[in-house]
């Protein structure tokens, strides 16, 4: 790892911000050096995201300064922010998909030749930067051709088209597979060398360890404290975040399986229409789902929950065949899914916490089959605030501008009220702190205990070793493999998700 320069190339001091009945951020300060990759942490609603957009324009501090090279600058928008070589890397990529390559790195920003946008130089300027973060194709490539990985690199050599020296990484690599996220790492490492500064959010400690010559912790939108390249280790980073020790991360009772609820019999998705599925789930039990982006995992649950129809096979609840057509018919059956994008389609963001966890029952608790019966409504969202913890102002608050750990909360809430005989959940932590981790993995532990059944999809092969009673690994649309919980290890599932018939 290269040495890092000890100038301040960006100083934070004593920034603030509040918003209505919410101190974001309190007195808070940040220093960054040159050549330096600084993570960033802290919980959701820590205040991450908000110092962030500080720093790149999106919004106003109330209180507090900025020096770029120890000079106090104003940054009252994204251009003054791009002017002083600041450049955010959002979530949500934000490129024109209909758009080529080039034309992404420079819109907005095109070279002119007789009045007419310069074809020519954006081809030629744009291999010079899209060779510096190591991506090989054509300037004239559509974005939309492209992965979510090689459209995280074009937003990286857009970027570095307008000289950013600070480069803000929001959570890089959620939407990655494992090679390009190795990718994404050369590519940053690189840039360091080359000078440029990253500050880097993301939930996963692992990347903190790997790539960041500093930890920065925010917590309740103050500073928890730093960490210094020699002192990055997981317990240290899980202390400041949650201000206290996590000793046992995975809550796990083992207990004994129950009768048969689930069976899946020879099941065959749109997605992989030749390959017949075979598990079953016992009452109480927590069975992992491990396998590489794109083997097929989440198709099998939108195939089992009715939102995709199935193309052959049986769906047996309760030992009595069923017929799933549609979300609505998977309910009734007694299943639950909690699906990848809680945002897209967990949530009706614009409603309010109480209007989202009444959302599952509304037919169920109505007058008559027509009526919203508002008595119970209130109870449910009494009980489920209660019971998953969920932090927010009151059950009126509009769920966008909940944490995400807290709107995944709400989600879960909302299908736990139906009390669910076998719970889906797909990437069920993904893109949330390790508080509110830990805090989802006791509800499961929880719901097993009382006899739910549960399958969860998950990337990460240190959850799906810490929370499964046994796993199905699955690879190219076929389950290649079962693992009980003492045959777990990251070498015997990366065995079976890359294809090999061997388990460790």
């Amino acid at each position: 790892m290269s040495s890092v320069s000890e100038k301040v190339l960006l100083e934070v001091r004593s920034i603030g911000k509040r918003f209505p009945g919410v101190i974001a951020l309190n007195n808070v300060c940040l220093h960054l050096n040159k050549s330096e990759v600084l993570a960033v942490l802290g919980e959701n609603g820590a205040g991450k995201s908000t110092l962030m957009k500080i720093l790149a324009g999106v919004q106003p501090a109330d209180e507090g300064e900025i020096l770029i090279d120890g000079n106090s600058v104003q940054i009252d928008g994204v251009q003054a922010a791009l002017n002083q070589g600041i450049a955010l890397i959002h979530q949500e990529l934000n490129l024109a998909t209909n758009l080529s390559v080039g034309a992404n790195i420079f819109l907005g920003r095109e070279p002119q030749k007789r009045g007419m946008i310069d074809e020519a130089t954006i081809r030629e300027k744009s291999k010079v930067f899209l060779e510096m973060v190591g991506l090989d194709v054509s300037p004239m490539t559509l974005v939309s051709e492209l992965t979510i990985g090689r459209q995280q690199l074009v937003e990286i050599a857009k970027a570095l088209s307008v000289n950013a020296r600070v480069l803000i990484m929001d959570e890089p690599t959620s939407s990655l597979s494992q090679n390009e996220t190795e990718t994404l790492f050369g590519v940053i490492k690189d840039l360091r060398s080359r000078g440029v500064s990253v500050i880097y959010i993301s939930h996963r400690l692992g990347e903190a360890k790997e790539l960041a010559d500093r930890v920065m912790v925010l917590r309740d939108g103050e500073n928890a404290g730093d960490l210094s390249l020699e002192s990055i280790n997981r317990d240290a980073m899980v202390k400041l975040m949650v201000g206290r020790d996590i000793s046992q991360f995975y809550p796990r009772t083992i207990h004994k399986p129950g009768e048969a609820i689930l069976e899946v019999r020879n099941l065959r998705t749109p997605v992989h229409p030749l390959h017949k599925l075979n598990f079953t789930l016992h009452a109480g039990e927590i069975v992992g789902m491990a396998g590489l982006v794109g083997a097929g995992r989440t198709e099998l649950l939108a195939t089992l929950f009715g939102v995709t129809p199935l193309v052959g096979g049986d769906i047996v609840m309760d030992g009595e065949p069923i017929d799933v057509q549609s979300a609505e018919d998977a309910i009734r059956s007694g299943m639950a899914l909690v699906p990848e994008d809680r945002k897209q389609q967990g949530l009706i963001l614009e409603m309010t916490v109480r209007e989202n966890l009444g959302l599952a029952t509304l037919k169920k608790e109505s007058h008559k089959g027509m009526f919203l019966n508002e008595t119970r409504e209130d109870e449910i969202t009494t009980q489920m605030i209660e019971q998953m913890r969920i932090k927010t102002p009151s059950s009126r608050q509009v769920v966008r501008y909940l944490s995400g750990g807290n709107q995944q909360k709400v989600v879960l809430g909302k299908w736990l009220a139906m009390e669910p005989k076998v719970l889906l959940l797909d990437e069920p932590t993904r893109g949330i702190d390790v508080g509110a981790k830990q805090e989802i993995y006791g509800l499961m532990e929880d719901l097993a205990g009382r006899g739910v059944a549960i399958l969860f999809v998950s990337s990460e092969l240190e959850e799906v070793m810490g929370m499964s009673d046994r796993a199905l690994v699955m690879h190219e649309g076929r389950i290649t493999g079962e693992l009980s919980r003492d045959q777990l290890s990251e070498e015997a599932i990366m065995q079976l998700a890359t294809g090999s018939t061997e388990a460790a």
